[in-house]
């Protein structure tokens, strides 16, 4: 009656995932998948109490062949949906904070074969499949089904039933949990109730079989790797403030975008000014990192940056010189001899070296050239820049 059928835990069983985990339990296997996305992967769910996003998705499929039938495989009908919630909720207590772990994450579970428990399967190969990506669980999950054989007074509580004990018994009673507690449960009864009696014996029974089932999940794997896969995208978590969300954006996304075909990283920006840059390249997460900081950062009067010239005009010349920060550098800063025409000196797409000299009464800035070493980018010393300006009066 507590027996629990033979079980074969295995993980990184198909080498192109972020992470799977292949379960079998008697007749019942599951086929487990995970695969860890960005905030635009995440689940727009219309509720009754209004819209809100979901980070954790859970997919259970139960192909026809999986009990040696033929049949049409289309979309999930409400026996999968169903199914697919009860491990979900089995599942989620254990994930990680959103700040902990900033990924939204798709399992999914295809039963391979099915003898009663494949929902229960799934709680078990998505607990490995996940910790087999690298997601850090509080701790592992399995589950277990009980059932229950009735007559008159008599009865007697069965552990992982079979699908004939399934179909012929009095209950299905499933199980999921961790070693310390349960996380979720649901119960099935072709009766018209239980004791109190039934229920401690079948919860006693239940904790028996699932602490079984965890020790025997922890020859394949014990918690989460240390290191995420390897074809896992990489997510970094920058702060910016609110005040400059839109420079990053740009009208109409202009910015953003063109970070995003740069670097080809994924950059998903939230209303609090956290900014979560993606990608499995560590060299793209920090080329997108640094143009990001060259938008928001404030360029430090004293300072010297290169810059491009844009345009020029009759009273000087405007240089793009911090990010996409553009300065007026006045005829009179281009060069320590005097300047006819500014063209003299400078024309559209030269580069630069300018320093900063500060901000006018209308916050524009104030940039010069002429106190630059143009072929060192170094500041000129003092007796040089005076004896310029000696030489232009």
């Amino acid at each position: 009656l507590k027996t629990v059928r033979k079980i074969v835990s295995e993980v990184g069983v198909l080498p192109r995932t972020h992470g799977s985990a292949l379960f079998t339990r008697g007749e019942t296997q599951a086929l487990v998948v995970a695969t860890l996305g960005t905030g635009e992967d995440e689940q727009y769910v219309d509720s009754l109490t209004g819209m809100y996003k979901e980070k954790f998705l859970l997919h259970y499929n139960f192909p026809p062949y999986s009990v040696g039938e033929t049949g049409r495989m289309g979309s999930p009908g409400r026996r999968e949906i169903g199914h697919g919630k009860l491990a979900w909720r089995a599942i989620r207590p254990m994930l990680p904070s959103a700040d902990q772990f900033p990924y939204t994450l798709r399992v999914v579970s295809e039963i391979t074969e099915s003898n009663g428990s494949s929902s229960m399967a799934t709680v078990c190969g998505t607990s490995l499949a996940l910790m087999d990506a690298g997601v850090p669980l509080a701790k592992p999950v399995a589950g277990i089904a009980m059932g229950l054989i009735k007559e008159g007074e008599r009865f007697a509580v069965l552990s992982d039933i079979l699908g004939d004990e399934d179909h012929l018994g009095d209950m299905d009673f499933k199980v999921a949990g961790t070693a310390n507690g349960i996380t979720s449960l649901q119960m099935d009864i072709k009766i018209e109730g239980i004791t109190e009696e039934i229920m401690k014996i079948a919860l006693d029974q239940a904790k028996d079989g699932r602490q079984h089932i965890l020790g025997e999940m922890a020859h394949a794997l014990t918690g989460a790797r240390s290191e995420l896969g390897e074809f896992a995208p990489r997510i970094e978590v920058m702060h910016i403030p609110t005040d400059k969300i839109r420079d990053v954006i740009g009208s109409g996304g202009k910015v953003i975008r063109e970070i995003v075909e740069k670097t080809g990283a994924k950059i998903n920006i939230e209303d609090d000014g956290t900014v979560k840059i993606a990608s499995s390249n560590a060299k793209e997460i920090e080329a997108a990192k640094k143009w990001i900081h060259t938008i928001v950062a404030e360029p430090e009067v004293g300072e010297i940056y290169e810059g491009t010239v844009v345009k020029t005009a009759d009273f000087g010349a405007f240089v793009n010189f911090f990010g996409p920060r553009d300065g007026l550098v006045h005829i009179s800063q281009l060069a320590n001899d005097r300047v006819a025409k500014t063209s003299d000196v400078v024309k559209e797409g030269d580069k630069v070296w300018v320093k900063l000299m500060g901000f006018d009464e209308r916050g524009k800035v104030r940039l010069s050239m002429k106190v630059v070493d143009q072929a060192t980018g170094k500041e000129l010393a003092r007796d040089k820049k005076t004896e310029g300006e000696e030489n232009a009066a």
